[in-house]
């Protein structure tokens, strides 16, 4: 089957090549009537716009590059991600713009996938899915002079970085405040990676709640690096559950892993809430279909999405405008899984 280029649609509608490009890139130049009878050649004749043109001649690619912090297998097994994308995509729909997502399989591989974006001109900017220490990919950006957001806070450079964050700290703060208003005073802390700068503010809120209330957990009481594993899972919570003190309450900062934690508890016939309350993070779908439904903090996850790009767009189109940071607030949905500390017990300064 043959292409049909410019030229052929410029025949065949009987104007100059060049109005052609200046219909696909919508220019004010050329009247409604013109464009109308352009687009309707362009239709009949299966014209399929080259986006190496487009680049071309618009010097832009109306698409939006997205970086995954994991791999595309098991960054889309978190209901997170997609969330976030969907939001992403909302944004991009309605400012006529397209989305590019990175599909290595290592953090070496996805550096690769943003050279390869940036280099070859795929994209007018990028959204970064998260804050890591040690990261590659947001120092390329800032020395190539790339357009980007962040979806996180940057772990440097703040006042030069874009980007769009709950406030961890006081989310994890307000998590914990509400176990001990319902009588918990062991409470665990189930983390994730600790070079990511969201598990980190968690964990930080989550200790300054405790210490605000003289309530100081033993380190084994805080676990950083948690994995979506089911027997990781399992070696965790029953490592918990076996201390001479075991936690009446459990702070997961994921609704996956909480997912995990729920049916590991379940296997060791402890009841939830009953003797032990857990919340989840990110008020995903997963979090209203376990058993019992898990309360969580809702991250606005959609939101997160729909605001970087949103912004990322408005800096493509005014690289010099100042660099912003929005705080989407969270919110606390109650719901099942936590219950009022059926023990009766003194107040503890150490957990031991």
């Amino acid at each position: 089957m043959v292409s049909v280029t410019i030229k052929d649609v410029a025949k065949r509608a009987n104007v100059a090549p060049s109005t052609v490009s200046r219909v696909i890139s919508d220019s004010p130049k050329i009247s409604e009537r013109t464009k109308r009878k352009v687009r309707k050649v362009m239709e009949e004749m299966g014209y399929h716009l080259n986006y190496n043109a487009r680049v071309l001649v618009q010097r832009s690619t109306k698409t939006i590059g997205i970086v995954m912090k994991n791999s595309a297998s098991q960054s889309l097994h978190n209901p997170f991600v997609p969330e976030v994308i969907r939001g992403i995509s909302s944004s991009c729909r309605q400012l006529d713009y397209s989305i590019n997502l990175t599909t290595g399989e290592s953090e070496e591989a996805i550096f690769e996938d943003v050279v390869k974006m940036v280099q070859g001109k795929r994209v007018d900017g990028l959204i970064v899915l998260y804050s890591k220490k040690d990261d590659k990919v947001v120092p390329y950006l800032k020395e190539n002079g790339i357009p980007f957001v962040v979806v996180g806070k940057p772990m440097t450079g703040s006042s030069t970085i874009m980007s769009v964050d709950n406030d961890n700290i006081q989310a994890a703060q307000e998590v914990t405040e509400y176990l001990i208003g319902l009588g918990h005073k062991r409470i665990a802390y189930i983390g994730q990676e600790s070079e990511f700068q969201f598990a980190k503010d968690r964990l930080n809120g989550y200790l300054a709640a405790m210490q605000e209330h003289d309530l100081k957990p033993d380190e084994d009481y805080y676990l950083k690096s948690f994995h979506f594993d089911r027997e990781k899972g399992k070696q965790v919570v029953e490592k918990l559950m076996a201390l001479p003190e075991p936690p009446t309450g459990l702070i997961v900062t994921d609704d996956i892993n909480a997912m995990i934690v729920l049916l590991v508890l379940q296997e060791m016939d402890i009841k939830v809430p009953d003797e032990v309350s857990v919340v989840g993070f990110n008020n995903t779908i997963v979090s209203t279909l376990s058993s019992p439904a898990l309360t969580s903090v809702d991250t606005q996850t959609y939101q997160l999405g729909h605001e970087s790009a949103r912004s990322l767009i408005e800096l493509i189109n005014d690289p010099g405008m100042f660099k912003k940071s929005v705080i989407i607030p969270t919110v606390l949905e109650i719901r099942e899984s936590c219950a009022p500390c059926k023990e009766v017990i003194e107040p503890l300064t150490e957990i031991r």
